[in-house]
């Protein structure tokens, strides 16, 4: 596949991963190469790659492609997600000549408020968009029956970012679910560090995203099987975040003042560990060291978080690719939207836990997608 964003190193993991976890890999190489392989590999430009992008410039005949995006929030991480799709708008603008409408709103309030999600879905389908891409805390069987409806009436749905893999997958009312899987690619990765740095031993504080929330679910599983692999780690104190810093400043403040020997503090996401990392500074604690100190680990990746990461105010992340999931989002959209393919069910793209040995080239990847050519709608 022809490589425009020259970052090839991260795009031949990304490809990698897609191969491997999904299977669409091979629907998009096969898409964008005619024999799968790349024409920088191949040293430049070709006339088989040129008669490629042709043919499918044909396809594209400048059309208009609409497109919705609604994440349950709007925050830093849903962000950096927007950003990297625009990346890949840009580049098959570009190529093929494909045009790009795209409007992205989320409801007001925090992640309870899905009801605004429903109402948002509803309006793009009556204005006939060709591709609406949600992210929700709503409850599967409503947006099942709302995606349905949808796509009945040729619109076609596309989840990002959720936790699909706790859900029927013959009951997904998705075209594809661009993501990760949250239990091993993120909740079992940090207890799996935490125990690794503690020794296998040690008592710990959790912040979680609110009650019932599908990502809290899929994350504990997997942190919960790192710590009944290292039964020597405590949990001595638990509560909710709200998936935001301030709330998980105040639920890290109250749990550190009732429970003073703790070793590290596991924020569901990176909001959330950012507020407990502002919780120990305010309680006079020392951060973790490598030997002492209290360890706080999160997961998202964000620019904020790397940058606290090398000010040694926040441990580790779980950068959990929300760049490749942006871009990921809009092959799928292109190919099957577009050129008519299939592909399949559940997209998950590589995560990674992120610490000073490894913050560099995960900084610099998020902020090269931050810096797209061209922004879109919003």
């Amino acid at each position: 596949m022809p490589n425009f964003d020259g970052v090839s190193r991260r795009r031949m993991l990304r490809t990698a991963g897609l191969l491997a976890g999904a299977g669409v890999g091979g629907s998009l190489i096969a898409a964008c190469s005619p024999n799968g392989e790349s024409a920088q590999s191949r040293g430049g430009g070709t006339a088989a790659s040129e008669s490629f992008d042709d043919a499918i410039k044909k396809i594209v005949n400048g059309r208009e492609i609409k497109v919705g995006f609604t994440p349950p929030v709007l925050s830093e991480n849903f962000t950096q997600i927007e950003h990297a799709a625009w990346h890949r708008m840009n580049e098959y603008e570009q190529r093929f000549g494909c045009k790009w409408v795209w409007e992205r709103q989320a409801p007001v309030g925090d992640f309870n408020a899905v009801q605004g999600t429903l109402g948002i879905v509803q309006s793009w389908v009556s204005r006939k968009f060709d591709a609406i891409a949600v992210c929700t805390g709503a409850n599967f069987a409503t947006v099942q029956s709302l995606y349905r409806d949808a796509t009945s009436k040729g619109v076609k749905i596309y989840q990002f970012n959720q936790p699909a893999e706790l859900y029927p997958e013959d009951q997904l009312q998705t075209v594809t679910n661009v993501g990760y899987d949250n239990r091993w690619q993120s909740g079992y990765l940090a207890g799996k560090y935490i125990a690794e740095k503690l020794k296998g031993k040690g008592n710990i504080l959790q912040i979680w995203g609110p009650s019932g929330s599908d990502w809290t679910r899929g994350r504990k599983i997997g942190f919960d099987r790192a710590l009944a692999e290292n039964p020597d780690i405590r949990v001595v104190g638990q509560a909710d975040g709200g998936y935001v810093r301030d709330k998980g400043f105040a639920a890290a403040q109250d749990l550190l003042t009732k429970n003073s020997d703790v070793n590290a503090i596991y924020g569901e996401n990176e909001e959330m560990a950012l507020g407990a990392s502002q919780a120990i500074d305010t309680a006079g604690l020392k951060h973790w060291d490598g030997t002492n100190g209290v360890l706080t680990i999160g997961a998202d990746g964000l620019v904020s978080g790397y940058k606290q990461i090398k000010a040694g105010k926040l441990t580790a992340t779980v950068d959990i690719g929300g760049v490749d999931q942006g871009q990921n989002l809009i092959e799928a959209i292109f190919v099957t939207a577009v050129l008519g393919q299939s592909v399949t069910q559940i997209i998950n793209n590589p995560t990674q836990v992120v610490d000073k040995t490894n913050v560099d080239w995960h900084q610099s990847y998020t902020e090269w997608a931050l810096a797209a050519p061209k922004k879109y709608g919003a």
